[in-house]
């Protein structure tokens, strides 16, 4: 107990910190740091409410990608009301879980406090847990599950797989995360391909019927209603292999564009990498079995095939989210080999000097991703408060039942009751065959929203200008452009651009702008 009060105390200690500063960089209203936290609410909202799984009340949206984590918001809105810090406060909720089985899973470790204390806390900033809470997205949900599955795990790894209370447990916990984030189906994937490689055909069908059956009953409802088996998010910022042929082109750019040439993906994966591949060659150099290897270090090469495989056809993003529960996992696998190092022993006796250069070069990255964190979570804010709330709350004001079309969706859609069609595709089943060709805007696109946006009379337009790269449909008229003012952490563009697409609101529309009370840091500029 003591161990989790004093793991819980300096965590949530350092996130009140960060609440203060986030408040005062927002005129005390506080804000998350990513727009698509607000995309998860109007989708609770909505289905809370009206009964529509969609960002507005009107139509069907896929535009969730964690429809579980969308769910439990909306049962938390229907019992407790629209509040918007429901999604901060369950992600609190979950850090609590995450640090109870974190200390539960290295007590079993080490026989002191301290060392207990300095694993957890070192699992939760080398994920940066702290910026997955202000984000109010599912990460922190999906943190918590793979620390419960991994505990479930080794516990039923040291029984001989025998244990069938831990392997429940495990194959429950596969259920849930395929429908918190679909990446987790790179994980069943390298589950299933090392279980077979060990003779264990039962177990890896097992685990894939657990993992898979889940995504296809949601896929199914989903496809009744779209069209795509997946959510929109999904289906438009993956990489895929399309069917043209060119397949070792494609495999290649892939590789090189993904793997080879991302810095951020060497960054992030090649220290855990590195790791995987020292404590491999360190029991083969002992002299152990293809199977004593694979059994003693049964994880350590699932998450290092699913690490390799969603850089390639996921996405890793310098916000440090979609990676986190490999990074979790990680940490939770490699710290029982280098226990010395948390339990206060001494890192050059007890180490070798690759050992030893791997920790530094591991704990000067934590202090880099410490500072950059700091950043993203004080700055994006600021900048979401600044663009995307001060637009909500524009449109709540004038526009609150009107069209718009959008690209960011998230907070113009939580808080008003605007019709909406999204340029990015996330919010609009009409968009996404546009995003899927993946030729940018082209003319095309463009002939598609001048009749589309006529047709359905849509009035207005508040997006990133230059996302749609030349093709302004002739017939929206530019009616004023929002900057905001100082450093940029998290959005598209720093200006966003007001159109009027209805001729006959353009001049009240620019009175509006001028006669509403803007943030002072966004500077409005009325085009004459």
């Amino acid at each position: 107990m003591k161990n989790l009060l004093i793991t819980a105390a300096v965590f949530l200690g350092m996130c009140f910190i960060y609440v203060l500063i986030m408040l005062s960089e927002t005129e005390n209203n506080f804000t998350y740091i990513l727009d698509d936290a607000y995309i998860h609410l109007a989708l609770a909202k909505n289905f809370a409410l009206h009964g529509v799984w969609g960002v507005t009340e009107y139509v069907y949206s896929s535009s969730s990608s964690s429809p579980l984590f969308t769910f439990l918001l909306s049962g938390l809105i229907y019992v407790f009301g629209n509040h918007q810090l429901i999604p901060l406060l369950f992600n609190f909720g979950c850090v609590l879980l995450t640090v109870y089985f974190l200390n539960k899973y290295y007590s079993n470790l080490f026989k002191g406090n301290t060392g207990v204390i300095l694993a957890s806390l070192f699992t939760l900033l080398f994920a940066s847990v702290h910026l997955l809470v202000f984000s109010g997205m599912e990460h922190v949900l999906q943190v918590l599950v793979i620390v419960i599955n991994i505990y479930c795990f080794e516990k039923w790894r040291t029984s001989g797989f025998k244990n069938s209370s831990y392997s429940g447990c495990f194959y429950g916990t596969l259920a849930l995360l395929g429908l918190i984030r679909f990446e987790s189906m790179f994980y069943f994937l390298a589950l299933a391909f090392v279980f077979l490689g060990l003779g264990k055909w039962r177990q890896s069908t097992i685990l894939l019927m657990f993992g898979f059956i889940p995504i296809g009953i949601f896929g199914y409802f989903t496809h009744q209603e779209t069209g795509y088996y997946f959510p929109n998010s999904v289906i438009v910022k993956g990489t895929k292999l399309d069917f043209s042929g060119n397949y070792l082109v494609q495999i290649k750019n892939i590789f090189l564009n993904k793997l080879v040439l991302k810095p951020y993906f060497h960054l992030v994966a090649l220290p855990p990498l590195c790791f995987v591949a020292l404590l491999l060659f360190k029991d083969y150099k002992n002299k152990l079995s293809f199977r004593e290897i694979v059994l003693r270090n049964f994880l350590l090469i699932v998450f290092g095939i699913t690490l390799f495989v969603q850089a390639a056809f996921g996405q890793f993003t310098n916000f440090y989210r979609y990676e986190a529960y490999l990074l979790t996992a990680f940490a939770m696998l490699v710290i029982p080999r280098i226990k010395n190092v948390f339990a206060g022993g001494s890192i050059v006796l007890k180490q070798n000097k690759t050992t030893v250069l791997l920790i530094v070069c591991t704990f000067m990255i934590l202090v880099l991703k410490m500072v950059l964190v700091s950043i993203l979570i004080i700055t994006g804010s600021r900048n979401i408060y600044e663009q995307q709330i001060q637009s909500a709350r524009f449109l709540k004001q004038y526009y609150n039942n009107s069209k718009l079309i959008a690209n960011d969706i998230g907070a113009v859609c939580y808080f008003t009751d605007i019709h909406l069609l999204d340029i990015a595709g996330l919010g609009s089943k009409e968009a996404v065959p546009f995003k899927i060709k993946k030729h940018g805007m082209n003319d095309e696109f463009e002939k598609f929203l001048t009749a589309y946006t006529a047709q359905n009379h849509f009035q207005l337009a508040i997006v990133y200008e230059g996302w749609l790269e030349g093709h302004v449909p002739e017939n929206w008229r530019k009616a004023a452009v929002l900057e905001i003012q100082g450093g940029n952490a998290v959005l598209g563009l720093k200006e966003v651009t007001i159109y009027s697409v209805d001729p006959d609101i353009h001049h009240s529309l620019q009175q509006n702008v001028k006669n509403f009370h803007w943030n002072k840091n966004v500077v409005v500029r009325i085009i004459k």
